[in-house]
């Protein structure tokens, strides 16, 4: 942590790329700028070169939002290349201007709110059935990302927001550039933070993780690179020199796709402005044990600095869904302590709680405001922190029943990345952050 603070002093030439190393989301767009290609193996488009395979993203119109069939495209590709000797790494991006903008909820907020669908309702076992899906495929795909056993590079250039992080971050080498926007804005519509979310959040320096999920703050090229987000940094001008390069080295060596990014990588640094410029201060208002010591905290420090990040983050915090910030807020303090199937387990049923109305409608409530309808004046319900109760919270934690299985992840397939801990001892704390993703998910570290 004091590496951290250094590290944003001026002059101190500390070289933040490595700080540390590998530790959803809202798409605004409607339904009919959707395409008749749009849908199954077009929405994943395959691009093949010398020892690498590039899986790219490829619904433009609609931000590359997140679907079902992406997922079990992904799945399916990604096991082909993992077993396939020549296939030495894999590289994801997006087309058009995003990489993606998160999970379809436009489609998840039609699938549940069509004929008035209420869970266990009439005709709604099949609705809710696919937003199942949906979850599954995604959730499964992180999990094979995380584990992946060879290298991988996801070209973060452009909207990179909820699950569009989450289907990125797991992986061995992330690019940020000056046109990435990084934000998990979930509890803009009475979500919460999900996707691998409370694993990676959970892990950046100090209390920032709390801060990102509450507020749903965005974070920069530059600010992704610093809290450790982003292994890399470029201009996006020169991401086609990165690409040619990456299509013509043959490997399966890690350190060599790192050198051949480190070679076209740029030193960069938060600007006076930055979130993480005022780190002591987020980590006195944000490491209380409560959303409501939180927002004292925030209002105490506005009340008695008139600073404006100060009025802003308290503006955003009494913005949101108060349910989703107290779900949201236990979500990262269990995720410091736990490995990265643990945490997609436990969302898997968080998120079918928060889509089926059984404790409470804002999901749907904040999709229609915020995306859908756009009228920007959801009405929460619970309306104020002080109505969300701790049975409220606890049940948002549970599953839907007693006969509601659980998301199967191939755990004893790829075991090696979930254990083995005293692997990680000798190599997890290379320059002050993590290694490697993996190193970090099989160590279930708690802390930087």
């Amino acid at each position: 942590m004091q590496r951290f603070k250094a590290a944003l002093s001026a002059g101190n030439g500390v070289h933040l790329r490595r700080f540390v190393r590998h530790c959803r989301g809202v798409c605004s767009l409607p339904d009919a700028a959707l395409t008749p290609a749009d849908n199954l193996d077009h929405q994943v488009l395959v691009e093949g070169k010398a020892w690498s395979r590039t899986a790219v993203l490829n619904r433009p119109a609609v931000l590359n939002a997140f679907t079902t069939a992406m997922g079990a495209r992904l799945q399916k590709l990604y096991k082909s290349w993992e077993d396939d000797p020549d296939v030495g790494f894999i590289v994801l991006k997006g087309s058009g201007k995003a990489f993606c903008a998160g999970g379809d909820i436009v489609s998840l907020y039609h699938m549940i709110n069509r004929d008035n669908c209420i869970y266990n309702g009439p005709d709604c076992a099949g609705k809710i059935d696919d937003c199942k899906d949906f979850f599954r495929a995604c959730y499964t795909f992180i999990y094979l990302l995380g584990t992946c056993l060879k290298p991988h590079v996801a070209i973060l250039n452009g909207i990179t927001m909820g699950g569009g992080a989450g289907v990125s971050i797991p992986g061995t080498f992330r690019i940020a550039t000056d046109k990435t926007v990084f934000a998990t804005p979930e509890t803009l519509i009475g979500f919460h933070t999900d996707a691998g979310a409370s694993f990676y959040l959970s892990h950046l320096p100090g209390h920032l993780g709390e801060f990102l999920a509450l507020t749903g703050d965005r974070l920069n090229g530059s600010e992704m690179m610093a809290s450790g987000l982003a292994t890399h940094y470029l201009h996006s001008s020169r991401l086609p020199l990165i690409e040619e390069e990456l299509g013509k080295i043959v490997t399966d060596d890690p350190s060599v796709v790192e050198a051949s990014l480190d070679k076209y990588g740029e030193v960069v640094y938060p600007n006076e402005t930055s979130v993480l410029q005022r780190i002591e201060l987020l980590d006195k208002c944000f490491s209380h044990d409560t959303v409501e010591e939180i927002i004292d905290s925030v209002e105490c420090e506005a009340g008695r600095t008139k600073d404006a990040w100060c009025i802003s983050t308290l503006k955003r915090l009494k913005e949101v869904s108060p349910l989703s910030l107290k779900v949201s807020l236990r979500s990262i303090r269990e995720g410091r302590f736990q490995t990265l199937d643990q945490c997609l387990v436990r969302e898997y049923r968080m998120s079918l709680q928060g889509i089926t109305k059984q404790i409470s409608n804002d999901f749907c409530e904040g999709v229609r405001a915020r995306v859908v309808e756009k009228d920007f004046a959801p009405k929460w319900d619970p309306p104020s922190v002080e109505n969300v109760s701790k049975d409220m919270v606890d049940q948002y934690f549970s599953p839907l029943s007693e006969f509601e299985p659980d998301l199967e992840l191939p755990t004893e397939l790829r075991e090696a990345f979930t254990q083995v801990a005293h692997l990680v001892t000798s190599f997890v704390f290379k320059e002050g952050g993590f290694h490697s993703w993996n190193d970090l998910n099989r160590s279930g570290c708690s802390t930087l």
